[in-house]
């Protein structure tokens, strides 16, 4: 199974997005792929190979965020914190 959980983004430059993550550890995306403008701020899906396949507003993406922190809270957090570091 896989999970796409919103990263934010922290800043744009041509077609390659810097996005926050949970460790701390700012990566690099594309945004090749996706279809529309990408700012600082709004929240990207993403798939392997660092490609951005869908942009969310906050809201969304919050929303997601959460439904997934209680989805996943029966693994316990470690398991939630783990997502999208592998």
């Amino acid at each position: 199974m896989c999970i796409a959980l919103p990263h934010r983004v922290v800043r744009v430059t041509g077609d390659v997005a810097l996005i926050a993550r949970d460790d701390g550890d700012p990566v690099e995306v594309s945004l090749l792929l996706l279809g529309e403008s990408v700012a600082p701020g709004d929240y990207l899906l993403l798939q392997a190979g660092g490609f951005a396949m869908a942009r969310l507003d906050a809201d969304t993406a919050r929303q997601r965020l959460r439904d997934a922190r209680v989805l996943f809270a029966a693994g316990g957090e470690a398991a939630f914190n783990a997502l999208g570091q592998g």
